[in-house]
């Protein structure tokens, strides 16, 4: 079973309407809600290829009862811990005239210190069962930035190993806790930093390719020009999770997760039969010192 963490879960409200007046009516033709959140995304990616996950984190209100209830829908199962505070919402505004979208972004709850206990011990009793853990996304307010490093010591002891996508002081306490594979934001120290901070492997995401720097070596990974386009970060972490499961090789681990983010729509979408024709296109190469 795979774990995948989302402290700041948001439920995604887009309106569509015909016209948007500010300061006026505006009826609404269609109304859409997502669960949405990084260790969402990477749950349902890994959901569609067959991969026994499980949701994990923090939700509440209202919110928190139509994300857990979209996922379900979707058939991604969740272990939520509830706060008291309402789940963050984003609201999306089409403008069908304009061809515009105004997006509004409520702020995250603020989390108590015995909310922050009864996660620790839910996400502990999770770990029994666990083949790896993938921490993801931003911290919501009242969480300190050692809260990742503690889930990866706790996932550490239960002998998990623990993909971390994070970015600032969030990455640089976890990194500490030895994750199996850091995969920092586009801003992040250099890659041998990390190694030498304490992460297993790092790989650096691009909108077209990945790069996988370990003790061992450092790989390329990329398409050829024919499929140049924006890969799905989340897809491309959700494919780094089965080879680091696995124990695969970082050939095998890169050129299924680089397939994989290619083959995933931005909206999360994953089409299978293009992910097939891909993996068999993507070149790998060593790095040479």
């Amino acid at each position: 079973m795979i774990v995948t963490v989302t402290l700041n879960p948001a439920l995604h409200v887009r309106y569509q309407a015909r016209h948007v007046s500010l300061g006026g009516m505006n009826p609404v033709s269609r109304v859409h809600y997502q669960a949405g959140g990084r260790g969402l995304a990477v749950a349902r990616v890994l959901h569609t290829f067959g991969h026994e996950v499980v949701v994990a984190g923090l939700a509440g209100g209202a919110s928190g009862e139509l994300i857990r209830a979209e996922l379900a829908r979707a058939g991604v199962a969740t272990q939520f811990t509830w706060i008291t505070g309402e789940s963050r919402r984003i609201l999306e505004v089409a403008d069908d005239a304009g061809g515009t979208v105004t997006t509004f972004g409520e702020p995250a709850p603020y989390i108590t210190t015995e909310e922050l206990g009864r996660l620790a011990a839910d996400y502990r009793s999770l770990m029994g069962d666990a083949t790896a853990a993938v921490l993801c996304g931003s911290l919501p307010d009242g969480l300190p930035a050692e809260t990742y490093g503690s889930l990866a010591s706790y996932a550490a002891e239960a002998g998990v190993p623990v993909v971390l996508d994070a970015d600032g002081r969030a990455l640089q306490h976890a990194v500490s806790r030895r994750p199996a594979l850091a995969i920092p934001g586009p801003d992040a120290t250099d890659p041998a930093a990390l190694l030498t901070g304490g992460a297993g492997a790092v790989a650096i995401v691009s909108g077209s390719g990945a790069r996988a720097v370990t003790a061992d070596g450092e790989w390329l990974a990329g398409l050829a020009d024919q499929h140049a386009g924006t890969a799905s970060r989340d897809a491309m972490v959700a494919g780094f999770v089965p080879g680091i499961a696995l124990s695969w090789s970082w050939p095998d681990t890169l050129a299924h997760a680089v397939a994989l983010a290619r083959a995933t729509s931005q909206a999360g979408n994953v089409d299978v039969e293009a992910y097939e024709r891909l993996l068999a296109e993507v070149s790998v190469v060593r790095v040479v010192p």
